[in-house]
């Protein structure tokens, strides 16, 4: 017992100590963790040989992750990213594999061997990734749900890989393979629901535990988790979602498919359900840790004795793996429009090889594939690339993203010296407009805009403003958040306005946040954020030029407005129907056929009240006008004519 305190208190102790020096040099926690498994394995070796076994033990971190993935996502959501998830990750592992098969044939490798490796190094790591987008917020970038999507298709891919893997068995090999499964299992047999079955009957038998899976989820989960919450006892309500991912993982390796996957599929069905936030809680920090100490055990576990003894192949087999990887997925980026920085954030996240490529290792060694001296080479291949990925973040975020945020709009923003009762953030046309009427009346406002030059223009006619991201928490501080009663939204950068209104929602809750939406989608984005009131730029700007195009065409006057007033009414009653159709729907497909529906009703109910009179609905608006005299639509018609006719 006392053993394994003390490699405890290691493990503790390098990562306490690593991680935060790493953080705080830009290295990111990844790369702290992996340098301290290198410290205490490689270079100090206060561990040994238990470091594999802990690996094994480790790896249930990435099941947690993709537990509270799936948590986050929807079955409606997997289906509208069908064309992502299987366009660009099948194109991604199929070349890959292809590639890889190629050149390893061409080194001289028969194809059984070629198409392993080509399979094991197609994966990337879903544990780096996705642990470094969260950490750098990278996760909602077009790169970030570009990278998730072919991450997600490899995981689920391990499953016809396991699958294909022992066809490829290699008769000479036999007596490698079970040396080297009886080492991994220390003579204990692994236990499975499906040994000895035929094909048939372990098809059916996955697809009736994937069927109870999901049924079960969904229908059984609910009552489990209202009646341990109903106890009161919040570490109970931490066992049932240990009992539940731990459960689960568990039944998938009895019929031979991937943990993660089982427990990714879970996550998804529990997605909807009203504990999903409490199951995120109480799995997280177990998740942290163990993904802490996965990373550590892969450093830990680098043999710097087979590293040197044939460091020039595997460093330019860890390269070329890379570069190959590389080179498909910007190809692929190029192919599905991906634009910009995040491309590159696309090439370079997923160029490395994954955790999973040492259960398929392992997995090829036993069933006869691979031969033990090349997977053990090809483990330290996997090991360095993993590696290497926080060095590659590091190139995207201080070489590459500066390339395409760079200009005269990075510089250090100004110093605030004055504080507001309002704060504009956004001084174009519609936010000069605001700031003018405020301080016409004597309202002091404080304006930010993320637009050097906009701030000159302002600056050259007296409206003072300063230079920063209105996103920033700490520049919102210093213009005086805390003291404002409103917070006027007027940037044109949609994403960074609903991020914007989010915080100030969230954190002050006693600012107003009122806010400029650019159209019907960004509006409901602001007020799912949080805005108190939400108007949009051109509503009633086109709603005025409508009316006189009315009354241009010989509508009278009175009645134009009286169609202008009907216009919003039948407009307003639609829309919390529109908002709740919208909210409810993916984040793939927001505008979905249900919504579209609803449209084209409010379209019909539109024109059914633009011919109807209105009678004595009339709104304040409206009584300032003299209604138009009997048949005056006669009247003009006759005018109309008669003009007509005196021109011909």
């Amino acid at each position: 017992m006392t053993g394994y305190f003390i490699q405890a208190f290691v493990y503790l102790c390098a990562a306490v100590i690593m991680v935060p020096i790493a953080k705080k040099l830009g290295l990111g926690s990844v790369l702290g963790y992996l340098i301290a498994g290198v410290v205490i394995g490689p270079v100090v070796g206060l561990v040994g040989e238990e470091t594999f076994a802990i690996q094994h033990f480790a790896e249930f971190g990435v099941v947690m992750m993709l537990f509270l993935v799936g948590l986050e996502l929807e079955p409606r959501m997997l289906w509208d990213m069908r064309h992502r998830l299987m366009g660009l990750g099948g194109l991604q592992v199929g070349l890959t594999t292809v590639i890889v098969m190629a050149v390893a044939m061409a080194l001289g490798m028969g194809w059984t061997i070629a198409l392993a490796i080509g399979l094991i190094f197609s994966l990337s790591s879903t544990a780096i990734v996705l642990q470094t987008f969260n950490e750098k917020g990278l996760a909602k970038t077009e790169g970030g749900r570009n990278a998730f999507s072919v991450l997600l298709f490899q995981d689920i891919a391990v499953i016809p890989m396991l699958a294909l893997i022992p066809l490829l068995a290699l008769p000479e090999l036999v007596e490698q393979a079970q040396s080297l499964a009886q080492q991994a299992t220390n003579g204990h047999e692994e236990m499975s629901l499906v040994a000895g079955l035929p094909g048939w009957a372990y098809a059916v038998v996955i697809i009736a535990a994937i069927i109870g899976l999901v049924v079960g989820g969904h229908f059984l989960s609910r009552p489990l988790f209202r009646f341990v919450a109903d106890s009161g006892l919040r570490e109970i309500f931490t066992a049932t979602a240990l009992m539940l991912v731990i459960g689960i993982a568990a039944l998938m390796s009895l019929i031979g498919l991937s943990p993660a996957l089982g427990t990714f599929l879970a996550g998804v069905v529990l997605a909807n359900s009203e504990f999903r936030h409490e199951l995120e809680s109480n799995i997280e920090p177990f998740k942290g840790l163990l993904l802490g100490l996965f990373f550590i055990t892969v450093g830990a576990g680098i043999d710097f004795g087979v590293l040197f003894s044939h460091i020039g192949q595997i460093i330019a087999i860890t390269i070329g793996v890379m570069l190959i990887k590389a080179f498909v997925l910007f190809v692929l980026a190029l192919v599905f429009r991906v634009r910009g920085s995040d491309r590159y954030l696309l090439t370079l996240s997923l160029a490395q090889a994954g955790e999973f490529g040492f259960v398929l290792l392992g997995f090829s060694a036993q069933n006869h594939v691979l031969p033990a001296d090349l997977v053990q080479q090809l483990s330290l291949v996997v090991a360095l690339s993993m590696f290497l990925t926080p060095g590659l973040f590091i190139l995207f975020d201080k070489v590459i993203l500066p390339r395409f945020e760079g200009g005269p709009n990075d510089r250090e923003p100004d110093d605030i010296d004055e504080k507001g009762t309002v704060i504009i953030a956004g001084i174009g046309r519609f936010g000069q407009i605001v700031n003018r009427l405020l301080v016409a009346n004597g309202i002091k406002t404080v304006v930010l805009d993320h637009e050097a030059g906009q701030i000159e223009n302002m600056r050259s006619i007296r409206i003072k403003s300063y230079f920063g991201d209105a996103t920033r928490p700490d520049l919102l501080h210093t213009a005086g958040i805390e003291e404002a009663k409103l917070m006027i939204v007027a940037i044109d950068d949609n994403e960074r306005a609903v991020e914007l209104v989010k915080h100030v929602s969230h954190s002050y809750p006693n600012v107003r946040v009122l806010a400029r939406a650019y159209d019907r989608g960004h509006h409901y984005a602001l007020r799912l954020a949080g805005a108190d009131y939400i108007i949009s730029e051109t509503y009633h700007s086109a709603l005025t030029l409508g009316t006189e195009a009315l009354k241009s065409l010989g509508v009278h006057p009175f009645r134009a407005e009286q169609l202008r007033s009907s216009f919003i009414e039948t407009e307003a009653m639609s829309k919390e129907a529109l908002y709740q159709t919208w909210k409810d729907s993916t984040e793939e497909n927001k505008f979905n056929a249900q919504y579209l529906e609803l449209f084209l009703q409010l379209e019909d109910a539109l024109g059914e009240v633009m011919k109807s009179e209105r009678g004595d609905k009339q709104p304040r608006s409206e009584r300032g006008w003299t209604p138009p005299p009997k048949g005056y639509a006669k009247v003009v018609a006759q005018m109309q004519e008669d003009s007509d006719s005196f021109q011909g």
